[in-house]
């Protein structure tokens, strides 16, 4: 029986990951570069190239079809073209035509990161089932995407559910992306880090600084390491609230590497968010730990790919 073959790339501020993936979803091979995100974009597409080279190098890849790209946002699928809040470097840089010729006119997708998980999330993961959900990553920045009426909707450009530049305190921190007080700002790793430091937690024996450092305190019971995390579930709580007030969603999938604290961040979640989905129609909404893990870009950027080629599982309906 014939299999489509696609290859995938998952790009985000701290790692490009690439696979051979197949119409089922299974990763056949993988290859993974830092993204070197401070460095200029030159520097940043010589890791995605170096990544392509890599998968190349397989047996299988004569059989490759196409690719999908799942970046981080904003994208604009339009032009093909990519401005990462946490890349600096690229700012309207044209990704589709630089893979395009890398890998000899195969046809490329794009979509933002967070769409290329709700792709994957509800193609086999723990939004599979449900016809409205909104799936995010929480990691180095914070991204989402939407599931609406049975199908994920990345929206014109490729966009559509990206959570992290919400704005959930109207006095907040300037952020990055232009705003102030921005999801992102708030609750991602980086983020969750910053603020803990600011008012006064100091990493351990390890010099761990990161956010999984944060967690380790918290979970060792330090006041402002679970400060801070309480906060991030705050501003997570809020955002989904809003989002599921407005198109209706029963089920919220966060992943990434915020998530991977567990209870640390998911209780506090739940419990604010009794207190921001008030209405009868999102009383209900539920909150979930993703079931892809670190394969989910991949997986979703591969649905892409495939929804192009065949019209099966992908991230448009």
């Amino acid at each position: 029986m014939h299999t489509d073959l696609v290859a995938a790339l998952d790009i985000g501020g701290t790692k490009i990951a690439g696979a051979l993936v197949d119409d089922r979803g299974g990763i056949l091979v993988r290859a993974q570069r830092p993204t070197r995100a401070k460095e200029d974009g030159e520097t940043v597409m010589g890791a995605v190239a170096s990544v392509l080279e890599e998968l190349a190098e397989d047996a299988r890849w004569p059989g490759v079809r196409a690719l999908g790209i799942g970046s981080a946002g904003p994208v604009d699928a339009l032009n093909g073209t990519v401005s990462p809040v946490n890349v600096p470097g690229w700012r309207g840089f044209p990704l589709v035509e630089r893979v395009g010729k890398i890998i000899g006119g195969l046809p490329v997708s794009l979509v933002g990161d967070g769409v290329a998980i709700a792709a994957a999330e509800h193609w086999q993961g723990a939004a599979r089932g449900h016809d409205n959900a909104l799936c995010m990553v929480v990691s180095t920045g914070v991204g989402g995407g939407l599931v609406l009426g049975g199908a994920v909707r990345p929206g014109p450009t490729g966009n559509s559910g990206h959570i992290g530049h919400i704005s959930v305190d109207l006095d907040g921190d300037p952020c990055p992306c232009g705003g102030r007080g921005c999801v992102e700002r708030i609750a991602s790793g980086p983020n969750i880090a910053r603020r803990a430091l600011d008012n006064g937690w100091r990493p351990g024996p390890d010099g761990d600084a990161t956010a999984a450092g944060v967690a380790a305190a918290a979970r060792a019971g330090d006041p402002v390491a679970r400060a801070s995390f309480a906060r991030a579930a705050q501003a997570l709580a809020a955002s989904i609230a809003a989002t599921a007030t407005l198109v209706e969603i029963d089920i919220a999938v966060i992943g990434g590497g915020v998530a991977n604290s567990g209870d640390l961040l998911f209780t506090p979640l739940r419990e604010a968010l009794k207190e921001y989905a008030t209405l009868s129609f999102v009383q209900g909404l539920t909150v979930v730990p993703a079931q892809m893990g670190n394969d989910a870009g991949l997986v979703g950027a591969a649905a892409g790919a495939l929804r192009e080629l065949t019209g099966g599982p992908g991230p448009t309906g």
